[in-house]
C-alpha cells in the first residue's frame, strides 16, 4: 500500500470517528427511552462529545507535541475503539455522559493527528489535497454513517452499532500500526501559540462566526429525527432515507462551497451560505406536514450550511497567513463548539418548548453569525482603502 492509500486508511478511521459523533441525531429517540431519559437529556450525549472535542483533544495534542505522531495516533484510536466496546454493557445515563467524553476526547485528537500525519505522507505541494481526503472521511459519515447505522440500530438495536464500529475501527488500527512511519513535529506548537490567535481581533470575529452558524445548524439538526416525526409520520427506514439525501447535500455543499470559494471569492460564499441557512430556517416554520416540502427545505438547508465550511476555513487561512495550521486547528475547536451549543440550546428549546420551534433558536444563531459577517467584511474593506490611501499618499 503506497502512502496515498495510507493517507485513505486515515480517512476511514475519521469516518468512523465521525460516524459515532454525528449517530446520535438519527437515534436519539430510541436513546432517550432505552436511557429512561428526555430527549433534550439524550441530546447531551452530543453536547459532552463535541465539548470534549473541542476543550480536551487540542490541550492534549498541545501536550504530548513532542510524542511521536504514531504513536500518539494508535494509543488515542484504540481509546476510541475500546470506549465503543464498553457500550454493550448495560449502563447508566451518567456513565454514558463519561464515555461519550472519553470518545469525544479520544476521537478529536485521532482526527487531528490524522491530519498532520497525512501531510508528512505526501509532497509539500500536495498537503491540502491529503487534508481534504480526511475531511472527506468526516463528511462521508453524514452521507452514509448516520443514515446507515439509523437503520442498522432500528434492526439490531444502538448499542450493537456501537460495538460493531468499535469492531471495523481494529481494520484501519492494524494497518496504521504496519503502514505509518513513526513522525515527529520539527516545531513545536503550545497552547499559548493557539491562544495567540485569539488576540486577533478579526480571527476572533471569524471564530464567533463559525460558532453561531454551526451552532444554528446544530441546533435542529442534532434533533431531527424528532422534528421530522413531529412533522409527518414517518418510519425509522423513511427517516434513515432521508438522512441519506442530506448526508449526500452536505457532501456536495462542500464542494460547492469550495469551488465557488475558488471563484467568487470567500466573503462571497460566506454570506450567500448564510443568507440561505437563514432562509431554510424561517422556511421549516410553513412547511406543515407538507413531506416534499419539508424535504426541499431540508436539502437546501443542508447545501447551504455545508457551503460555508471551506469557504470559512479559506477565510481564516488568509487572515492568518503566517500561521494557518493554528487557525484551522482553533477553528476546528470552535465547530466542535459549535455543536456542542447547538445540541445544548435545542435541548433547552424543547424542554421548555416544542420540539416545532427548533428553527427559530437556530435562526436567531445564524442571524448573528450573519451580521457578524457584515461588519467583519466592511470592516475589512475599510482597512483595505484605508491601506491603499497610505500607500498612494507616500509614493
Amino acid at each position: 500500500m503506497n502512502n496515498k492509500g495510507t493517507i485513505y486508511i486515515l480517512a476511514l478511521a475519521v469516518f468512523l470517528i465521525g460516524t459515532i459523533e454525528y449517530i446520535i441525531t438519527g437515534i436519539i429517540e430510541m436513546m432517550a427511552a432505552e436511557l429512561g431519559v428526555s430527549t433534550a437529556e439524550a441530546g447531551m450525549l452530543v453536547t459532552v462529545f463535541a465539548l470534549a472535542a473541542a476543550i480536551a483533544a487540542p490541550i492534549l495534542i498541545a501536550a504530548t507535541i513532542n510524542v511521536d505522531r504514531r504513536k500518539l495516533l494508535l494509543l488515542t484510536f484504540g481509546i476510541f475503539i475500546m470506549s465503543n466496546g464498553i457500550m454493550i454493557f448495560d449502563l447508566s445515563y451518567e456513565a454514558m455522559l463519561w464515555i461519550r467524553i472519553i470518545q469525544g476526547a479520544s476521537g478529536g485528537m485521532t482526527t487531528v493527528v490524522a491530519m498532520a500525519a497525512a501531510t508528512r505522507l505526501v509532497q509539500q505541494e500536495k498537503r491540502g489535497n491529503a487534508i481534504g481526503i480526511i475531511l472527506m472521511g468526516l463528511s462521508s459519515s453524514l452521507v452514509l454513517g448516520v443514515p446507515i447505522g439509523t437503520f442498522f440500530s432500528e434492526m439490531f438495536g444502538w448499542r450493537m452499532l456501537f460495538v460493531v464500529i468499535g469492531i471495523l475501527s481494529i481494520v484501519p488500527l492494524l494497518i496504521i500500526y504496519r503502514k505509518v512511519p513513526s513522525i515527529r513535529e520539527q516545531e513545536k506548537v503550545t497552547i499559548g501559540m493557539q491562544l495567540s490567535m485569539l488576540k486577533n481581533k478579526a480571527v476572533l470575529i471569524a471564530l464567533m462566526m463559525t460558532l453561531l452558524y454551526v451552532g444554528g445548524y446544530a441546533t435542529l439538526f442534532t434533533y431531527i429525527t424528532p422534528f421530522l416525526q413531529t412533522s409527518s409520520s414517518l418510519s425509522m427506514t423513511e427517516i434513515s432515507l432521508i438522512l441519506f439525501l442530506a448526508g449526500i447535500c452536505s457532501f456536495i455543499g462542500s464542494k460547492l462551497g469550495g469551488q465557488l470559494a475558488d471563484a467568487k471569492g470567500s466573503k462571497f460564499t460566506i454570506l450567500l451560505g448564510l443568507v440561505l441557512q437563514g432562509v431554510t430556517l424561517l422556511l421549516f416554520a410553513v412547511t406543515g406536514t407538507h413531506l416534499i416540502l419539508l424535504i426541499l427545505v431540508l436539502m437546501i438547508f443542508m447545501l447551504a450550511t455545508w457551503s460555508i465550511s471551506p469557504a470559512q476555513q479559506l477565510y481564516l487561512v488568509t487572515l492568518a497567513p503566517r500561521s494557518p495550521d493554528i487557525a484551522l486547528s482553533v477553528n476546528t475547536s470552535f465547530i466542535q463548539f459549535g455543536f456542542a451549543l447547538g445540541s445544548g440550546l435545542g435541548g433547552l428549546v424543547i424542554s421548555r418548548a416544542s420540539v416545532m420551534t427548533l428553527n427559530w433558536a437556530g435562526f436567531a444563531a445564524v442571524v448573528v453569525a450573519f451580521l457578524l459577517a457584515i461588519l467583519q467584511f466592511r470592516g475589512a474593506g475599510k482597512r483595505q482603502v484605508e491601506a491603499s490611501g497610505q500607500e498612494i499618499h507616500v509614493q
